[in-house]
């Protein structure tokens, strides 16, 4: 396994999480962002398995649950150092904390140096997250989750957040473009 460098306490507000359970929005939301010209960064589990998978590999969620976990922390950190101020906003479909929050989810022992990236690689305060909407759940080649395992997931992302004490702002059950609009008001009447 490849050394895992942390960086020092960084503190990054332009990097914004959207978290929650799989097949809730999140991705829709990025895409969006990223049309009307924002930064994204695309969620590295399904990344992760499309490449497991091309490759005939095993660190998919269903065949190797901690080298999976492992691959998604290794390439969220990635990303989040990767991030420049100069950027402006970044969006992320998910951050560090959801690989913690994936391994509580699956009874697995969090490493230390899992936790310490968690509170020394800070994403902006505030993090967004889509509720669990059956009407909009959907599974694929990726996600092949129930939905009430997807509803365990949200539940676990919100207790991974708030204990690293970030502040969890829900997105309503809305259109795409609402949703979207709702993140800007959000972020700007915060800034003021």
């Amino acid at each position: 396994m490849k050394e895992i460098i942390i960086r020092t306490m960084e503190n990054k507000s332009n990097a914004i999480i959207i978290s929650g359970g799989p097949g809730m929005g999140k991705t829709s939301v990025i895409e969006q962002l990223s049309v009307m010209g924002y930064h994204s960064v695309a969620e590295t589990g399904r990344s992760i398995i499309q490449k497991e998978i091309k490759t005939y590999g095993n660190r998919l969620p269903w065949l190797d649950k901690e080298g999976f976990a492992m691959a998604m922390f290794q390439q969220s950190l990635k990303d989040f150092q990767n991030v420049s101020e100069k950027c402006g906003l970044t969006f992320f479909d998910r951050g560090i904390p959801d690989v913690i929050g994936y391994l509580k989810l699956c009874n697995i022992s969090i490493p230390e140096t899992m936790w310490r990236a968690a509170k020394e690689n800070r994403y902006n305060t505030t993090v967004f997250i889509t509720p669990p909407w059956k009407a909009i759940y959907a599974n694929d080649a990726e996600r092949k989750q129930t939905f009430e395992e997807a509803v365990a997931t949200y539940h676990i992302m919100k207790e991974s957040y708030s204990f690293l004490g970030y502040k969890l702002v829900e997105l309503p059950k809305t259109t795409i473009l609402k949703r979207v609009n709702f993140i800007i008001k959000h972020l700007i009447s915060n800034c003021s």
